[in-house]
């Protein structure tokens, strides 16, 4: 299975909106290698995270955000649902589609959906396995916008913007970030 294949089914090459997406999922794809280089003995699949990161945002040109290009319909935050739903028609196993829809924020609770009344199913979309908590930490170091792309964030920047959104993604997320040995 080529990543890079699928996401030109969904994504017209040489736009924007396909270097957009590639470069930011090369960048977390990079990272999640080096998350797990740094924890062989928790045993992740570099194969599947190879892959899984490359796709785990496959579902924003279905999103209104313009200033990275995508002009869908559907809020942002529903990318990953979206994702999953992609992933999920492309009868890639169960696994690929789980990444995408629990990698936004540091996973987002059912008492989150709930409570805020965001446009989700009604669900914990919060990492399970070890290659979903791993490339939803790194996604968190690395943003699609055209003028931050290439800035990378700290542990610390990372937990502080966490903490706006949510002090439970910010817990989430550094509980991972020990784990992984990305605190200093």
């Amino acid at each position: 299975m080529d990543p890079i294949l699928i996401i030109q089914d969904f994504y017209q090459p040489d736009t924007k909106l396909y270097h957009t997406l590639v470069d930011h999922s090369r960048q977390v794809t990079q990272k999640s290698l080096e998350i797990a280089d740094a924890v062989p003995h928790m045993m992740p699949d570099r194969n599947f995270l190879e892959k899984a990161a490359m796709l785990h945002d496959i579902g924003i040109f279905l999103t209104d955000a313009p200033s990275i290009g995508c002009s869908g319909d559907k809020p942002y935050i529903c990318h990953g649902v979206l994702g999953r739903q992609i992933l999920d028609k492309l009868s890639l196993p169960r696994e690929y589609g789980l990444v995408c829809e629990r990698h936004t924020g540091a996973g987002i609770s059912k008492k989150n959906i709930h409570a805020n009344n965001l446009p989700l199913p009604l669900r914990d979309m919060i990492p399970v396995s070890l290659e979903e908590k791993i490339i939803c930490v790194a996604d968190k170091y690395f943003s699609k916008s055209p003028i931050q792309k290439q800035k990378i964030l700290t542990t610390a920047q990372v937990i502080k913007n966490l903490e706006k959104i949510d002090i439970g993604h910010a817990k989430r997320f550094t509980g991972w970030a020990e784990d992984f040995g990305l605190l200093p």
